[in-house]
């Protein structure tokens, strides 16, 4: 059935939004006011009754100098990935961005490949023989997926290079850690922490922890440690307007979209995270922590708080977004694998990022840039 493609409202797109499960925060309106240096776009398909059946929100930012485009669909397009005729679908996007000057398309298929539970993880960290995730095998498999991939690269789309946020770059995390709410008690949940966090929830507890949610006017607070955290971390934090806006545009288009959780000990704020939830779906966002009192255990005691809100939120996933595939003990983020999957959390690999280039040249020359970068 031939699919037609334009551009359309918010409003429509927000209603395409609510009639799924859930989607991407990344792929509802209010995210293109977050990243103003790119230009925001809604597309819909629809079908020959003109219903809208698809929807996805394109970020287009120029290259430096040049007056051409990369366009991006973080963790997108909402489109029907089992269709049999996927050109159908991706064709009508592909020419639409091209005519707006875009020199190359990249999307994020929200389709899971493989599943490993806790208990495999643990099981393959202790594996001296397991160097990545990859080497193990998985819980479970989605065949679709596989073949997803094999029809992409027939279409003539590519894997994405791995990238980052930082800069001109791009690119959402393949590997994540989930946490699974679905018709699970809080009791349930609980009972799926391993004795480590159940254990650090206790101290934090007796300790006189108290995890409370803040506001927009919480945010330098918020803030402050974020920037510890990445001087500690040694990443590039984003600067504080960047928070200021993601909490005026995704609380404007839904009061719940984010949240901000502070943890207070002694009156000194030593851990805090923001919190975002589209349909069933919620996730950990942005983490900071002090590197003082960590004996009192405040990330565990925010977490905590934030899981068992995001249960009577009526989460079906807690998502504690990306983690690294590595088994290494050498990687220092092999400790934040252990600490999400500890928390009952499966690893989650979906199929990836996936590149369209339009004017290879260019598309050629971004790589080159992002890698320098």
């Amino acid at each position: 059935m031939p699919l037609r493609l334009r551009t359309i409202t918010r409003d429509e797109h927000l209603g395409f939004v609510a009639s799924r499960p859930s989607a991407s925060p990344m792929q509802v309106p209010s995210w293109g006011e977050v990243k103003p240096d790119w230009r925001a776009e809604s597309l819909g398909w629809f079908d020959e009754e003109g219903r809208l059946v698809g929807a996805g929100l394109a970020l287009s930012r120029p290259v430096p100098k040049l007056r051409r485009y990369l366009a991006y669909l973080p963790e997108g397009p909402l489109i029907d990935w089992d269709a049999a005729d996927l050109d159908g679908w991706l064709k009508p996007m592909v020419a639409h961005l091209e005519r707006q000057g875009a020199f190359s398309v990249r999307m994020g298929p929200p389709v899971v490949v493989r599943r490993w539970s806790a208990d495999a993880v643990k099981a393959a960290i202790a594996d001296p023989g397991a160097r990545r995730l990859r080497d193990v095998e998985a819980t479970s498999s989605e065949p679709r997926a596989l073949d997803l991939a094999e029809r992409l690269r027939r279409a003539g789309w590519r894997r994405s290079a791995p990238g980052g946020e930082a800069g001109f770059a791009v690119g959402q995390p393949r590997y994540v850690c989930q946490v699974p709410f679905a018709g699970r008690s809080l009791e349930d949940i609980q009972g799926g922490l391993n004795q480590q966090w159940r254990r650090n929830i206790k101290k934090a507890e007796k300790a006189g922890v108290k995890v409370v949610r803040g506001g927009y006017d919480d945010l330098p607070a918020f803030y402050e440690l974020y920037a510890e955290t990445a001087e500690r971390d040694r990443f590039l934090p984003r600067p504080l307007p960047y928070f200021q806006r993601m909490w005026t545009s995704l609380t404007a288009e839904h009061p719940d979209r984010m949240r901000l959780y502070l943890a207070h000990h002694d009156g000194d704020v030593l851990a805090a995270a923001t919190m975002l939830t589209v349909g069933d779906h919620v996730w950990y966002s942005y983490g900071a922590s002090a590197a003082r009192k960590r004996e009192v255990q405040p990330s565990n005691a925010l977490q905590w708080r934030m899981m068992t809100d995001a249960h009577e939120l009526g989460a079906a996933v807690y998502d504690f977004r990306g983690i690294t595939d590595t088994l290494q003990e050498s990687d220092p983020l092999l400790g934040l694998l252990r600490f999400k999957t500890g928390a009952g959390g499966e690893v989650v690999e979906y199929v990836g990022e996936w590149d369209f280039p339009l004017n290879r040249l260019l598309h050629k020359a971004l790589q080159l840039y992002m890698a320098r970068r």
